[in-house]
């Protein structure tokens, strides 16, 4: 783990509130690193509801083939949830039989901590891939921490989570739904190895909405596509993405009403706020990119299509050459050019505009004929760089997250197992 903060880090890190319903405790397993915590337990109320989405990765890791199958489970446990494991130092992937072998152990643990099925355990690893497990470190901490568990370990919780982050990574909102006030809080991990899709490395969503497990997996699928889903730092998909959400519905109490339908009109002001929350998470790991120096959004309009925006944003936020050429603060339009021309999608050369930070530095095809050199170095100086491409074909439209790409990223990456 970097020692160094980003200094893209947020300025104003919240008060993170209590959720009826959740109690989470931390503790130092030993997993990898020495002298800092790397294992999460979160415990819940019974009767609340889970969601997820997971890598496309064809090589997931043994935790994410845990948690599909529970959710895809069958009986009276199928869509609860009260127990999240997560850890890090070590992502149990690739790990054959022995990988399965250390999830069933380890949720063996946890559900005898916690007093409830294997069925309603959700476990999530982060770190080396290809190492083996040793799931008996688990034993006797998962049932300390289940005793000292409270609901105000938010913070600490964040931090349990890290590899090579350089800060933990937290979000709240509160809203109305119906007559209730409901409260939605995040934590989020990862630095590298970051295109997700379908979710993001390790994120953690809980509200005390009173909401189905149905509803909370359309919110899931449909909020990812903006926050999480257009986010890049590598180009890297990584084995163990995971993203869970888990609603204790203890807001009933205060009348907050059962939503049982994603269509529900009530639920649009929570749509929103979890919205809101997942957008603020995926900035946050967009800041904590390995290395980063520069924060990066890129914005394509005038496509044919909002997918073959999506498309051209990713290869031009991909692209190593426009990424070290930010870290280097060049407003190099010609590498965005070729990253436009080799995206596969629908561009024509003499109608492309591209802008850096609001100014347009080639129009139609060409160099913009007012351009100013040092206008624009010192533009490309903030600490966030907006790339604007107009395509100037259709109505398509997206925006895409990312990071300038330094000798710290190689330096971090080419030292990752040592």
């Amino acid at each position: 783990m970097s020692t160094a903060v980003s200094p893209l880090a947020p300025t104003d890190v919240p008060d993170m509130p209590v959720i009826a319903g959740v109690k989470l405790a931390t503790a130092a397993a030993g997993i990898r690193y020495k002298g800092r915590t790397d294992v999460l337990l979160a415990l819940l109320d019974k009767g609340t509801t889970v969601a997820g989405v997971f890598t496309k990765s064809k090589c997931p890791s043994a935790p994410v083939e845990w948690c599909r199958a529970k959710l895809k489970g069958a009986g009276s446990s199928k869509g609860l949830a009260r127990a999240v494991v997560v850890n890090s130092g070590n992502a149990n992937a690739f790990t054959g039989k022995t990988g399965k072998q250390s999830t069933a152990l380890t949720a063996q643990i946890a559900a005898k901590a916690v007093g409830c099925s294997t069925e309603e355990v959700f476990l999530a690893s982060t770190g080396v891939i290809g190492e083996p497990l040793d799931a008996t470190k688990f034993d006797g901490v998962l049932a300390t921490l289940a005793e000292t568990a409270t609901p105000d370990h938010w913070m600490d919780a964040a931090k349990a989570i890290m590899t090579t982050d350089t800060f933990p990574k937290v979000a709240t909102a509160t809203v109305k739904l119906g007559k209730a006030r409901v409260t939605i809080n995040g934590m989020a991990k990862g630095a590298g190895m970051i295109m997700p899709d379908m979710a993001t490395m390790l994120s953690f969503i809980f509200t005390d909405a009173p909401l189905s497990a149905a509803v909370l997996q359309s919110l899931l699928k449909t909020g990812v596509e903006d926050t999480f889903n257009a986010l890049t730092i590598d180009g890297d998909t990584s084995t163990s993405d995971t993203l869970l959400a888990f609603a204790t519905g203890a807001a009933a109490a205060n009348g907050a009403p059962k939503i049982t339908r994603a269509s529900d009109p009530r639920l649009k002001a929570f749509t929103k706020a979890f919205y809101g929350v997942l957008a603020d998470l995926s900035e946050q790991v967009a800041r904590d990119g390995e290395g980063a120096r520069k924060l990066v959004e890129v914005v394509v309009e005038g496509a044919t299509t909002k997918p073959s925006a999506r498309k051209i944003a990713m290869s031009i936020a991909n692209s190593p050459l426009v990424k070290t050429a930010i870290a280097g603060e060049d407003a190099n339009w010609g590498r965005v050019v070729m990253a436009v021309g080799k995206a596969g999608e629908p561009a024509n050369r003499d109608k492309l505009s591209i802008s850096f930070n609001g100014i347009r530095v080639a129009k139609s095809g060409a160099r913009d004929p007012s351009y100013n050199e040092k206008e624009v170095s010192e533009a490309m100086k903030a600490p966030k760089i907006e790339i604007k491409v107009a395509l100037g074909l259709g109505k398509g439209r997206d925006r895409v997250l990312t990071c300038d790409l330094t000798k710290e990223y190689i330096t971090i990456n080419g030292d990752y197992r040592s």
